[in-house]
């Protein structure tokens, strides 16, 4: 007969045998005492317990409950469910992967929700503020499950090591092999009872199993998620903010993460724009490299992609920073939107109806900065504002502040005849 899982096995049946996640468990626990129930989701990265705590607080709470999939389960069966869970009082409905409910189901279970004909507990690997329905979300209490300090899953692998239900002694392992095992978990207490058993059945019952032995056998760490989880996308803004923060290791550690999802377009996304919108004019030439940099990346692909990636990331970590572009065409973007102004008959591209002495004069460069270019409700509106962090736009702003000198008219033709008496 083949055994289930260690994981499975291994799976804690009451609250109190959970590992970890103390804050949540200690509401939890209130709830218990005080004999209350509500609706809750559980969120949380792989393998922190959702379903398990879950599913264990409703055996602890002793009340009657289904536990149904959104993506396995069918809209009939969820309808069976939720008829049986009404026959029933208390009875908590556990839905995994509640995040993927299409409209159909989420219409049959909002009315249930809503008259309190059971309690839901939805579990997710995504994020509920982007993902939930907002019907379910302002029905329901969130509660994020963390992922493991190194510390909790190596008491979870060593109960797994003496448990009956897991290896029953039977299998040796080194303190340094343990403790391999919980540092490449990334939190994950599933992945690293895995690695725990297929290290397990790779050797005889004598044999000490020592650190190179793990390592032979499981030596890639868990990264927390694929390129489509929310674990990566909180490790790209990281990685950005850690860019515009100036805190190159941190920087450079984040790539590397993020490289071991072979993600490679999307780095080389998130690395020129934040290029342009963080180095900016601060230090064009970074900007430049950066897009040469990417372009070799492409070119030559993983895993050597990541040493041009690794440069740029130096580069525009320890350049100046500016926003100034960046800031100027948000103020500008919401000015568009409140203020639909019409442009001045001089700088439209057709001249209907316009003087030949009164027309933009395009053989006239002199002319140029001496006309008002802004409509006349927005005559003196400020959309950039230079930062003076680096030496090109401190030249940019010497630049700016001589050209406010000259104060900008709207009168074509008599622009035109000072230009030409100034000659």
């Amino acid at each position: 007969m083949i055994n289930k899982p260690l994981a499975f096995r291994m799976r804690p049946e009451t609250l109190d045998e959970v590992i970890g996640q103390n804050k949540l468990k200690s509401f939890l626990n209130n709830l218990l005492q005080s004999e209350s129930l509500l609706s809750m989701v559980f969120y949380g990265t792989p393998g922190t317990g959702k379903t398990t705590i879950a599913k264990a607080f409703a055996k602890s709470f002793n009340s009657y409950s289904i536990c149904l999939n959104a993506v396995t389960d069918n809209k009939a069966k969820m309808e069976q469910a939720f008829s049986e869970a009404i026959r029933f009082n208390p009875s908590i409905v556990i839905i995994d992967e509640i995040h993927r409910l299409d409209k159909g189901k989420q219409d049959l279970l909002l009315p249930h929700l809503e008259n309190g004909d059971f309690y839901l507990i939805g579990c997710t690997t995504a994020n509920p503020l982007l993902s939930l329905n907002p019907a379910i979300r302002s029905r329901t209490r969130l509660l994020e499950t963390l992922p493991l300090e190194v510390s909790e899953i190596k008491e979870g692998l060593l109960r797994a090591i003496k448990s009956p239900k897991g290896l029953d002694d039977k299998k040796k392992f080194s303190p340094e092999a343990i403790q391999y095992l919980a540092s490449i978990s990334g939190g994950d207490m599933r992945f690293a009872l895995n690695q725990l058993e297929a290290i397990a059945l790779s050797y005889s019952k004598d044999h000490l199993i020592t650190i190179d032995d793990a390592k032979a056998i499981s030596s890639i760490p868990n990264f927390l998620g694929d390129k489509d989880g929310d674990e990566h996308y909180d490790t790209v803004s990281a990685f950005q903010k850690s860019i515009r923060g100036s805190q190159v290791d941190a920087a450079i550690y984040y790539l590397a993460k993020i490289l071991r999802s072979g993600d490679l377009e999307g780095i080389i996304r998130r690395l020129m724009v934040t290029a342009y919108e963080d180095v900016g004019l601060g230090n064009p030439q970074a900007v430049d490299r950066c897009y040469n940099a990417c372009q070799v990346a492409r070119e030559v692909g993983l895993p050597e992609a990541e040493i041009p990636l690794a440069f740029t990331v130096v580069d525009l970590c320890l350049s100046p920073k500016s926003k100034s572009a960046t800031w100027a065409i948000e103020k500008a973007d919401t000015l568009v939107d409140s203020n639909p102004i019409q442009v001045r008959d001089y700088l439209k591209l057709k001249r209907v109806g316009v003087k030949e002495e009164d027309s933009y004069p395009y053989d006239l460069p002199q002319v140029w900065k001496m006309l008002e270019y802004l409509p006349d409700s927005l005559v003196g509106e400020k959309f950039y504002e230079p930062w003076l962090n680096g030496k090109y736009e401190k030249a940019l702003a010497e630049n700016l502040k001589e050209l406010e000198k000259t104060k900008r008219i709207t009168d074509v033709a008599k622009a035109k005849t000072d230009a030409k008496t100034r000659k």
